[in-house]
């Protein structure tokens, strides 16, 4: 019965030390569809953490930059451009879309095609720092997809 007892001990000892990663759930993911040599394109989801938790990075095979932008009003003026991270607030829903957060894919390897798969690597930050890389697969959906004007690096869509 000792060893049973320290068996026990030591298995919820070693559990301790184990860092628990935060769960973060994505949905709905897409990417809008390209026309031929067009560079640059958007990814789009929701994002619900479990804790307290940050979107830091998000990495694709499809382009050679991949960067978390936002889109904001500054007075009259709605601007758009790079961010550090896109805060996850414990049990709270994050939208990234065209009207505020969302993923710019820049210096596209192809088109996009619909119903092709687009492979994404969101790289999530808990408030601790430990980091956590989630692979999505975010189909490819049609160019009116979402009814949005659609920031591409230098231009407008």
């Amino acid at each position: 019965m000792t060893f049973l007892r320290k068996s026990l001990a030591m298995l919820a000892l070693c559990g301790a030390a184990l860092p628990a990663l935060a769960q973060t759930t994505v949905g709905e993911p897409w990417v809008r569809a390209t026309v031929a040599n067009q560079q640059a394109s958007g990814a789009f989801m929701t994002l619900t953490a479990d804790t307290d938790s940050k979107l830091v990075a998000v990495q694709s095979p499809v382009a050679r930059d991949v960067q978390i932008h936002e889109m904001r009003m500054q007075g009259d003026v709605m601007s758009m451009g790079p961010v550090q991270a896109v805060d996850l607030p414990a049990g709270k829903t994050v939208v990234l879309d065209a009207n505020g957060y969302h993923v710019m894919l820049m210096g596209l390897t192809g088109q996009l095609k619909e119903g092709q798969q687009v492979a994404l690597t969101l790289v999530i930050e808990d408030a601790k720092g430990n980091r956590e890389n989630l692979e999505v697969q975010a189909p490819v959906r049609a160019l009116t997809s979402g009814g949005h004007e659609m920031h591409h690096g230098k231009g407008h869509m």
